[in-house]
């Protein structure tokens, strides 16, 4: 199926490919496009349902992005490129390098999402009245939904909110062990989205990867410290 979206490239050179995380745009990342471009063909991508690609035709799954992004990867990038992502975005590049391992050379993920959150006893008895009345009472479900549902899930359409529901529900623990493209992780050490105990689970059954950690930053280590990001990224894609 042919899926509509925006895409900007700049520069010359072997392909850098760029993943926005979720309620974001590729001019998230203006600031690494414009100084790696120097060096490489950078292409940042707006995602199905984001900055200026339409919503997609349903409620795409994660493995519905992974099938985009490949695709994008044929189309734009020859069939390989390297990879540097955020948040959701590092979620669609781990599945991506784990299924389809000839698309991807070298990742850079920066407080890259996809694992299993930890949850204490408030959380689960939240969603299971929230379930219990969903089957009984559809009406004061939709008022507990709109109470306590996170500002992401409300801010969505009626079919990126099925999406969503589909892709923070997959944890990709069991993908980690099949990714051999050599992958560098970097996290703020304030983020609170992807806490460090995910940063450090993702290094650890990533064989070979490694973790850099920002003191100070939080979510968005790469707009927070850009020169110091852009010289980690600039080192480990000339590697």
């Amino acid at each position: 199926m042919e899926i509509s979206y925006s895409a900007e490239e700049k520069g010359k050179g072997k392909p850098l490919l760029f993943l926005h995380g979720y309620l974001s745009s590729k001019e998230c990342f203006l600031i690494q496009t414009e100084y790696l471009s120097r060096f490489r063909r950078t292409v940042a991508l707006d995602l199905p349902g984001f900055g200026r690609s339409p919503e997609p035709p349903f409620a795409f799954s994660l493995d519905d992005y992974v099938d985009f992004v490949y695709e994008a990867i044929g189309e734009r990038c020859g069939g390989k490129a390297d990879i540097i992502a955020h948040s959701f975005g590092g979620r669609i590049a781990l599945k991506l390098a784990a299924t389809r391992p000839e698309a991807v050379d070298r990742m850079l993920l920066a407080g890259c999402a996809g694992m299993k959150p930890k949850r204490k006893l408030p959380y689960y008895a939240k969603t299971g009245v929230y379930k219990i009345l969903r089957k009984i009472a559809p009406g004061l479900s939709v008022k507990w939904r709109d109470k306590f549902a996170s500002a992401d899930y409300l801010a969505l359409s009626p079919v990126m909110r099925k999406s969503f529901v589909k892709i923070v529900n997959e944890h990709l623990e069991g993908y980690l062990g099949r990714i051999s493209a050599p992958t560098l992780f970097v996290f703020g050490s304030e983020d609170k989205e992807t806490p460090l105990y995910m940063a450090r689970r993702l290094n650890k059954n990533v064989k070979g990867s490694g973790l850099a950690v920002f003191e100070g930053c939080g979510h968005f280590c790469f707009t927070e410290d850009p020169l110091r990001f852009n010289a980690v990224a600039e080192e480990f894609f000339k590697r």
